[in-house]
């Protein structure tokens, strides 16, 4: 398996071991997910890209224990989280950001907010959460989470969650998904705040280049497999070339193809 340099320089905090899973499909089984080995450091900040289909979301949804049927092992700071619940994954620190995230009638921004931070927040925190994903926070820290909100405000809003549990390991799963161009700049500049604080291992799943610039590490997922991994530096030119991943690779930049609040 290829193995990065930082594996041997920092302790592992997310181990992934022999991770296999399929699921029924109208010719059978398919295999979704393939005898995956992985390790990723602590604190670090891994990019996984790859075309669609290859099994992104579904390692990222097996971490946090969102599908069943998964056969191998995962282990979170020498934790094995087989059998675990999602509620038990994330009281030993693991967040997730959905796609498409829940909507929730009747419950105000700041109460989500305050219920992920688990303390009460002020309302200048509630701000600033808010700010750092892009949305003014007068105009949201009241409003109710519900259909009112378009699909990219419920996102940054699930995003601004996440921050706000501040847990050690982060899950994102295409958080440029329905957001436009100026609160894209604004995530990713957040996203750049994080790593540099050095308090979390931060994964996230995108196939946007400004994203994938800001990685420590890209991993390469196609076919339920890992095809190559490494630094920017070295995996990056390859994805432009075409030598690891067909043309779809890289999404256009957010707010090319549509505007979304």
């Amino acid at each position: 398996m290829m193995q990065s340099i930082r594996e041997s320089e920092v302790f592992p905090v997310l181990e992934i071991q022999n991770l296999s899973f399929s699921a029924q499909g109208e010719a059978g089984r398919v295999e979704i997910l393939n005898g995956i080995n992985l390790t990723i450091p602590d604190r670090c900040f891994v990019v996984i890209t790859g075309p669609n289909g290859g099994g992104k979301t579904s390692l990222a949804r097996a971490i946090m224990g969102l599908i069943d049927g998964v056969e191998g092992k995962i282990l979170w700071n020498g934790t094995d989280l087989t059998g675990l619940s999602i509620t038990e994954r994330a009281r030993l620190g693991i967040s997730y950001s959905f796609q498409q995230p829940p909507r929730f009638k009747g419950l105000r921004v700041s109460d989500l907010l305050q219920a992920a931070a688990g303390r009460d927040l002020s309302h200048a925190e509630c701000c600033e959460y808010l700010t750092q994903v892009g949305l003014c926070a007068r105009d949201y820290v009241d409003r109710d989470v519900d259909a009112s909100l378009s699909g990219g405000e419920v996102k940054r809003i699930e995003i601004a969650t996440i921050l706000a549990k501040d847990s050690p390991l982060m899950i994102f799963d295409e958080p440029e998904a329905g957001i436009d161009l100026w609160s894209f700049a604004r995530l990713t500049e957040t996203f750049r705040q994080i790593h540099e604080q050095k308090t979390a291992t931060i994964l996230i799943i995108s196939h946007q280049e400004r994203i994938i610039r800001l990685a420590d590490e890209i991993i390469l997922v196609s076919g339920g497999q890992i095809t190559d991994r490494g630094s920017v530096e070295e995996i990056y030119p390859k994805i432009l070339q075409g030598v690891v991943a067909p043309c779809d690779l890289l999404d256009p930049e957010p707010g090319k193809e549509e505007q979304n609040g």
